[in-house]
C-alpha cells in the first residue's frame, strides 16, 4: 500500500504530444533568455564537433613585380573543438483519482503536470548552459556534463584579482572544456569595464548585440551616464528608468536582465557575478535528443510520466562574446 515519494495524489488522458520540443521552444521566451536568443541545432552523438577558424593578423602584404621566388604563405587551418551532451529529466506521477475529480484549473492532472514539469525542465536547461561548469564525459553511474557558456571564454574578458580562464582538453583552443574559469576576487560594475570587453570583441572581429546579466547589474548599468539611451513611454506619461539599449564606441548592444544567470555566495551574500557581452549568431543548443515524454511502467493507482532532453552547448567561436566576471551586487 506504499505510494511513491512526490506522487501528486489527487487521471484523466493526457493531452500533450509526445514530441514536445515545440512546446519546449515556445514556453515563455523571455523566461530562458539565452536558449531564445540563441540558435538552435541536431547532434548524432553525445559527443559532438564543430570547426572555428581564425583569419591570419593583417600585414604589411607588398610584393615585388615580377617576383618568381614567392615563399608559401602559412596555411590557415581549422582548430577541432567539441562539447559532452547532458541529459536532463523530470518525473510526474499522478494518481488516477487525481485525473478523475475536477480539480480548480485541474492543475492536478497528468497533462498539466507534464506541462508544468516541461516549464521547469527549460528554467533548469537555462541555469546549467549559464553556469561556470566545464564539459565532462560522465561514466558508468556518472552523469555527463556540458560545458556552461562563462567556461569557454577566454579571450574578451575581464577577471578580478585571482580569477583565470578555464582549460580545453587540446592545444590551444582546441578540445572540449575541461576546467571551468576559477573565480576572481568580486568588485563592482562599472561603465569602463563594460566598454573594455565591448571594445576587446570588436578588436578580435566580433559584433555583440546583448548584454546579459543579474538584476542587480542591470540597475547599476542603467545608471551609466555614457550612450545610454532611455526610452519614454509617452501614451502612458511614464519614463522607462532602465537602460535597454546601450551604444559603445564600437556596437549597440541591448541590455537584458537574466534571472537565471550564475548565482555565487561571499560571506553569505548571495551575488550574480557575470556580466556576458553576446553575439547570439556564434552559439547554439546542440540536441542530441530534443525534449520528450514517456508512459513509466505503470504500478497501481497511478500513472507516471518521464519528460527529458537531451543536449549541449556549442559556442561556435568564444572570440565571439566576452564576460565581465567576478561582479559583487
Amino acid at each position: 500500500m506504499a505510494v511513491t515519494a512526490n506522487t501528486n495524489e489527487t487521471y484523466n488522458v493526457t493531452t500533450i504530444r509526445e514530441d514536445l520540443q515545440e512546446a519546449l521552444t515556445s514556453i515563455t521566451p523571455t523566461e530562458t533568455l539565452l536558449m531564445s536568443t540563441i540558435g538552435s541545432k541536431n547532434v548524432d552523438n553525445t559527443f559532438f564537433e564543430w570547426a572555428e577558424v581564425d583569419l591570419a593578423a593583417t600585414s604589411a602584404n607588398r610584393a615585388v613585380e615580377g617576383d618568381s621566388g614567392l615563399a608559401n604563405t602559412a596555411a590557415t587551418n581549422a582548430v577541432r573543438k567539441g562539447a559532452y551532451c547532458q541529459i536532463s529529466t523530470k518525473v510526474t506521477e499522478v494518481s488516477s483519482t487525481a485525473n478523475q475529480v475536477n480539480g480548480v484549473a485541474n492543475a492536478q492532472t497528468t497533462a498539466k503536470q507534464v506541462a508544468y514539469k516541461l516549464a521547469e525542465l527549460k528554467r533548469d536547461m537555462e541555469a546549467m548552459l549559464l553556469d561556470n561548469v566545464a564539459s565532462a564525459a560522465g561514466s558508468s553511474g556518472n552523469a555527463r556534463s556540458t560545458a556552461g557558456l562563462p567556461a569557454y571564454l577566454t579571450t574578451n574578458v575581464s577577471r578580478g584579482t585571482g580569477g583565470a580562464n578555464g582549460t580545453t582538453s587540446g592545444t590551444g583552443e582546441a578540445g572540449f572544456v575541461n576546467a571551468a574559469a576559477t573565480d576572481g576576487t568580486l568588485r563592482p560594475i562599472t561603465e569602463a569595464l563594460l566598454k573594455s570587453v565591448i571594445k576587446s570583441c570588436w578588436e578580435n572581429g566580433a559584433d555583440p548585440s546583448i548584454v546579459m546579466c543579474g538584476a542587480a547589474q542591470k540597475q547599476t548599468i542603467s545608471g551609466f551616464t555614457g550612450n545610454a539611451t532611455k526610452f519614454q513611454d509617452v501614451d502612458a506619461k511614464k519614463l522607462t528608468a532602465a537602460v535597454d539599449i546601450y551604444i559603445s564606441d564600437f556596437s549597440t548592444v541591448q541590455v537584458v536582465p537574466n534571472r537565471h544567470m550564475r548565482k555565487r555566495t561571499v560571506s553569505s551574500v548571495v551575488h550574480t557575478p557575470d556580466v556576458l557581452v553576446l553575439d547570439p549568431n556564434y552559439a547554439e543548443v546542440a540536441y542530441l535528443q530534443t525534449a520528450k515524454q514517456e508512459a513509466l511502467a505503470k504500478t497501481g493507482l497511478s500513472e507516471r510520466r518521464l519528460i527529458s532532453c537531451e543536449y549541449g552547448l556549442q559556442v561556435t567561436s568564444q572570440k565571439a562574446h566576452g564576460i565581465v566576471a567576478d561582479i559583487q551586487n
